[in-house]
């Protein structure tokens, strides 16, 4: 046995608290795989433990039932899906205000792209209906950030007379609703998009959001 093998699995005894975190982040991890592969109703606590080689009982100890685990397994993908802050304000490119534009709706969309962000929104998709916080979450840990970033620097450059818009939070929104929404739609359908032409939508639609807010 390898060192890698024997730190993974280790012999009879207590495990570490590394090693039991980790088991947990796994069963989450499963736990989302099959609640996307299955559904919610079809989804079993019972084959989410047989995959991840827990009993039901260790699984039952911690969620007492197939909900708390769903709400668990969701919650842990959308604190991953989160940009982290440093990324956000990477987007900025100082005096061009259209290429940070851009980079912050391809932060974004190339964000949605990811395999766990593809998960994440087809889950919600298909069961926010049910559990209607994972939609709530996903836009208060996942979007808002970037949203509060863009608001920020709509009112700076609105201060400096470079724009004119009044409410600079709602106009961030529209940004995102304008320029990333129909793109992800496409992603999240399975409807390819060159990078040309996703390039030549986003900007159209920086373009398009620019001359709208620029002072008449």
């Amino acid at each position: 046995m390898n060192e890698a093998s024997a730190i993974s699995r280790p012999g009879a005894g207590r495990p570490t608290r590394e090693q039991a975190e980790a088991r947990h982040a796994e069963l989450l991890d499963h736990a989302l795989d099959h609640f996307l592969d299955k559904g919610f109703e079809q989804a079993t606590i019972e084959a989410i433990a047989a995959d991840v080689g827990m009993t039901k009982r260790t699984v039952y100890a911690r969620y007492p039932d197939k909900a708390s685990l769903f709400r668990a397994a969701v919650s842990r993908a959308i604190e991953r899906y989160a940009i982290p802050e440093d990324r956000i304000h990477a987007t900025e490119i100082p005096g061009d205000l259209a290429q940070t534009l851009t980079n912050i709706a391809m932060l974004r969309i190339d964000l949605v792209s990811s395999p766990q962000g593809l998960k994440l929104q087809r889950i919600i998709q298909t069961e926010s209906y049910r559990f209607p916080e994972i939609f709530t979450d996903t836009y208060e840990i996942g979007a808002l950030p970037t949203i509060k970033f863009l608001a920020k620097l709509l009112r700076r450059e609105t201060e400096a007379g470079n724009l004119a818009v009044e409410d600079t939070f709602t106009a961030a929104n529209a940004f995102i609703s304008m320029v990333v929404t129909g793109p992800v739609k496409l992603i999240l359908a399975a409807i390819p998009l060159s990078t040309e032409e996703l390039d030549r939508r986003i900007a159209f639609g920086v373009d398009l959001f620019l001359n709208g807010a620029r002072p008449r």
